[in-house]
């Protein structure tokens, strides 16, 4: 009989685990998956992939920043973005990317919500969503691509953003020292980072009711 207790502890920590990695799924960086999705997407149309360019990543997360985790002035009537100034007098710099080969940019796409999204949905369902996001999505004049993905002090709202470019991908958005400078909280693309800071938290509360029922039940089993 003394068995019992310890099975059911190891059996309800099996269950309780199980359904932790059900609920809650970190990725590496949801950055470069939604470069990725895009690019899947372009080549599934009979068009080049772009290149995954770091520099005009950083840049693009220096403009979601710029937004302060303001949703509402994403899209609809109110909505704002960042002065094109910005781009050489702050997005730049906080980034390292050298002003001189700032390259034109090409099209822009920026969602935002409430919860967080898997990478491929957020670009089919937050990004896609007319047909002028169709046109920048396949815009034969890009050449190259960086993503953002940000949330706000590790929660909602989340920005995802897509900022494409004609520049030369050998030599567009050049990097001092070759390497971006790494600005959290949020994730860039093509950084060779692992970046889990736009994971939605939030999402651990559904674990929460398994916690409970598992110690409820330990208990009681050791009290007899």
């Amino acid at each position: 009989m003394t068995k019992t207790p310890w099975f059911l502890l190891l059996l309800l920590l099996f269950i309780l685990a199980s359904a932790a990695a059900t609920q809650i799924k970190v990725t590496n960086n949801p950055a470069d998956e939604l470069v990725a999705a895009l690019n899947n997407n372009r080549t599934a149309h009979k068009m080049k992939s772009l290149y995954d360019n770091p520099g005009l990543a950083c840049i693009a997360l220096q403009y979601v920043k710029a937004y302060q985790g303001d949703c509402g002035a994403v899209g609809g009537p109110n909505a704002e973005k960042p002065a094109e100034s910005e781009f050489a007098e702050t997005f730049a710099p906080n980034c390292g990317v050298l002003v001189s080969t700032l390259s034109p940019i090409t099209g822009r796409l920026l969602g935002c919500q409430s919860h967080y999204a898997d990478p491929s949905e957020a670009f089919l369902d937050i990004l896609m969503k007319n047909n002028k996001s169709l046109e920048i999505v396949y815009n034969k004049n890009h050449t190259e691509v960086g993503a953002a993905v940000s949330g706000t002090d590790g929660g909602g709202p989340y920005f995802w953003f897509l900022l494409f470019s004609s520049g030369n991908t050998s030599s567009s958005f050049a990097l001092e020292g070759g390497v971006a400078k790494l600005t959290r909280p949020g994730c860039f693309s093509g950084a060779n980072d692992d970046c889990s800071s736009a994971y939605d938290w939030s999402q651990t509360r559904r674990v929460w009711p398994f916690v409970a029922t598992a110690l409820l039940v330990i208990g009681y089993a050791f009290r007899f």
